[in-house]
């Protein structure tokens, strides 16, 4: 008797499993595949990540782009990665609680670049097919930048895709806007010390996937070993698209792997 319940309980726990680390239903993708995404932007030394020059340049090389979203104080959608200013402009402030005036006086990396308007670098962009990130700085939850970014993006020309290390910004948009293209950020997270062991499991083995059912997933491109990630793409066969792969050895590398490269240039 007992190995009958040991054997239901191992099967229910498999079962629950890939119920968690199950994808959304299969779409065309065909519009995201294939290509080369330039890590915000196409920055290098003088062109800073994030700056208009690197998606100017970006552009110009024919790349496809990933940038970063997040709010001001005052709730204007900038596109900067950092929660806090010190890396990019050296003083120890974060974005969302400065104004997008105040922010204006800043300079990226020493640069005559500042940190640009989400709005201004769509216009930007043109047609360019877009990775929009959105960052978890205002909160896991914050459904006003989702719904704000959905708005600006309805009116891009381009083909644009979105994603967040958070299932729950992600959920937005598959609760709300299911026609967008979504995918789930993620990685090892074995180095993540800001986290909990359990949320560190979770997200890195996208258990978090019965949150959010992308249709995507964006993990780094060097951690393609974790189970959790290797049963999804092996079983479910969503798209996959590598973050961030450096130099051509590790772009050629990843293209064996996954169907888009997130890349920088080697510096």
């Amino acid at each position: 008797m007992l190995i009958y319940i040991i054997i239901v309980i191992v099967t229910a726990v498999i079962a629950a499993l890939l119920y968690a680390i199950a994808p959304g239903k299969h779409r065309d993708y065909s519009d995201f595949r294939g290509l080369m995404y330039a890590h915000r932007g196409l920055h290098q030394p003088g062109v800073p990540e994030n700056s208009m020059r690197a998606f100017e340049l970006a552009v110009e090389g024919g790349y496809g782009v990933e940038l970063d979203v997040q709010f001001t104080k005052d709730h204007k959608i900038v596109v900067f990665h950092d929660a806090n200013l010190k890396r990019m402009c050296g003083v120890d402030k974060r974005v969302r609680d400065l104004t997008y005036e105040e922010l204006k006086q800043y300079r990226l990396a020493g640069t005559d670049q500042t940190i640009p308007l989400f709005e201004d670098v769509l216009k930007t962009l043109g047609k360019t097919t877009l990775i929009c990130e959105i960052k978890n700085h205002n909160g896991n939850r914050n459904n006003r930048l989702c719904r704000e970014t959905f708005e600006l993006l309805e009116g891009y020309e381009g083909k644009y895709c979105i994603e967040s290390f958070s299932p729950f910004l992600v959920a937005w948009f598959r609760n709300n806007h299911p026609e967008v293209i979504r995918g789930q950020l993620s990685c090892s997270m074995h180095d993540e010390g800001s986290l909990g062991y359990i949320a560190r499991l979770a997200l890195s083995q996208l258990f978090i996937n019965c949150i959010s059912r992308p249709d995507f997933i964006a993990y780094r491109h060097t951690d393609y070993r974790q189970p959790g990630f290797a049963l999804c793409a092996k079983l479910y066969r969503p798209l996959l698209i590598a973050w961030t792969a450096r130099g051509d050895k590790e772009q050629a590398e990843s293209f064996k792997r996954f169907d888009a490269v997130i890349f920088e240039l080697q510096m």
